[in-house]
């Protein structure tokens, strides 16, 4: 699996969920299918006159997700920009011969009344809960520095391997320290609440740099 890999599956999902946030810092989510993948980058379509458009152009941030039959997540997170108006009319062309439904919604020349967003410096994270124990990987495209998630176990371990018998998924290692391995940890929290020494803490925090 690598983000190429992710953006091909987004794809064949389709139909993709937008999360913004509104002028009112209200959480805002679009369904959205007038989407264009290249191997680093994603395009999408919409009207300058939504409110959609309008969050983009204010904030820029977006998260997209994507769900598929086979229990798989994938979220991408990261700014949309606009494209120069040069480069325009290209990928509303290509958008549309994509999506032909388009050209239903915006027949003839009112699709001009659309905007292009492409989003390029961007996270992937993925999620596979059709497998045990559950698989996660992450993946950093162009300038993106996604932020560290999950949990990790600091020195301050005693080694009394509450956190391994509380997780779900098995996902925790006996060592000095005990040892969470990231790619199938739940994000759940349970090692946290069991650990009596509160060794367990929210990576980012202070966790020794081992410990992951």
């Amino acid at each position: 699996m690598d983000a190429k890999t992710c953006l091909e599956k987004l794809g064949y999902v389709g139909v993709l969920s937008f999360a913004t946030v509104d002028r009112w810092g209200a959480p805002q989510v679009r369904c959205v299918s007038a989407v264009h993948y290249e191997p680093e980058a994603l395009y999408f379509f919409t009207a300058r006159g939504k409110d959609f458009c309008r969050e983009l152009e204010r904030d820029g941030r977006v998260q997209v997700m994507g769900y598929t039959k086979y229990k798989e997540m994938i979220r991408l997170s990261g700014r949309a920009e606009a494209v120069p108006e040069t480069e325009r009319t290209r990928w509303m062309d290509t958008i549309f011969s994509e999506q032909p439904y388009l050209a239903n919604v915006y027949p003839g020349d009112t699709r001009h009344i659309g905007a292009i967003f492409c989003i390029r410096d961007f996270s992937i994270e993925y999620f596979n809960l059709g497998v045990k124990p559950i698989f996660r990987e992450s993946w950093a495209v162009g300038n993106s520095r996604p932020r560290a998630k999950g949990y990790g176990i600091t020195p301050d371990c005693i080694g009394c391997g509450r956190c391994r018998t509380a997780c779900p998924q098995g996902a925790i290692d006996p060592g000095t320290p005990f040892r969470i391995r990231p790619e199938n940890c739940l994000h759940c929290g349970a090692c946290a609440e069991a650990c009596p020494a509160g060794a367990v803490r929210p990576r980012g925090d202070d966790c020794h740099e081992n410990a992951f």
